[in-house]
């Protein structure tokens, strides 16, 4: 354990093990790529663009990284290959500090906000549902009271399972089925939210992608009926990305940021995919701060993104 680390033994395990694959496959490579090398050299470095590119770190956050470390190489003259990881670790630490302001430790929500109002946006298939599932569980946990809204109404399934996360938390949940107006379904919520005394109030809403344009308005639709209640409400609205996608995820950060204000991301399912690095280039191309992590199936393994335990994982043996 760093000693720069917070986080609790079993957290910080999580995390590791969340990350195994992403450091097996990144650091067998960086292996590969000093091999008979002892100082980093141009070679190196076009090697060391490959893998990060190739770690679906995003060419223009991978080019960044070069840039830095050539600027680096170019100062001290002679860097030895085994000083390497470290300035990589010192790197890409110094661009996740640029768009991650805090370094969150406990699931916790801004003083003076109550209830604290969170729009939930995403694509069908990245873990949107299971994410608020999760998020209920802990933000409940740290002592706050959770209501839910279940205005993904295009699917029958996705109130369905949002109802069955409900239950599993014991939160409330205001729903009225499929095909109800959604934006209907978030004003009910927060009005709910604000009768009920309660904390947060956590919105789902419906994954489509199939034309920005309706997507921007519906989106647009349900944040102004929340306003009537609340005038500054939705207060987070998180983007729930699947880390496993890849550039895929990247895409779908660009659409939905169009789309509407994102201000928190959720990047889930780090566990079963070796393209950890996105949370990096996805941080750092749209500069939104990673909120929260996927790094497993138990309810504890969503956490909330520390960037030093992130890059201390990353880079631990």
């Amino acid at each position: 354990m760093g000693i720069f680390s917070f986080f609790s033994k079993d957290k910080k395990e999580s995390l590791d093990q969340g990350l195994a694959k992403t450091k097996e496959s990144f650091f067998s490579k960086i292996t590969k790529a000093i091999v008979g090398k002892s100082t980093v050299d141009a070679e190196v470095l076009d090697n060391l663009e490959e893998i990060l590119i190739t770690s679906d770190v995003g060419v223009s956050t991978t080019l960044k990284i070069i840039e830095r470390i050539e600027a680096r190489v170019a100062r001290d003259k002679y860097v030895n290959t085994a000083d390497l990881n470290a300035i990589l670790k010192a790197e890409i630490a110094a661009l996740l500090a640029e768009n991650n302001n805090t370094d969150a430790v406990e699931f916790s929500i801004p003083s003076g906000k109550k209830p604290y109002v969170i729009m939930v946006v995403g694509v069908n298939g990245v873990g949107k549902t299971t994410t608020i599932g999760k998020l209920a569980y802990q933000l409940k946990k740290a002592g706050n009271k959770v209501l839910l809204g279940a205005a993904d109404t295009f699917r029958a399934a996705a109130v369905d399972q949002i109802e069955i996360w409900s239950k599993r938390v014991d939160v409330d949940l205001i729903h009225q089925g499929m095909g109800a107006d959604p934006a209907s379904v978030a004003f009910d919520a927060v009005t709910a939210g604000l009768a009920r005394n309660a904390d947060v109030v956590i919105v789902d809403t419906a994954g489509r992608l199939h034309n920005k344009i309706n997507l921007m308005n519906e989106l647009t639709k349900i944040k102004k009926v929340m306003q009537k209640v609340i005038p500054d409400a939705p207060h987070e609205i998180l983007l729930v990305l699947d880390a496993s996608t890849g550039q895929n995820a990247i895409e779908q950060c660009r659409q939905f940021t169009a789309a509407t204000e994102v201000n928190a991301l959720a990047l889930t399912k780090l566990d079963g995919t070796a393209k950890g690095g996105v949370v990096i280039g996805i941080s750092d191309e749209f500069k939104i701060p990673v909120k929260y992590i996927g790094v497993g199936e138990k309810m504890e393994d969503l956490q909330v993104f520390n960037k030093v335990e992130f890059v201390d994982s990353l880079f631990s043996n």
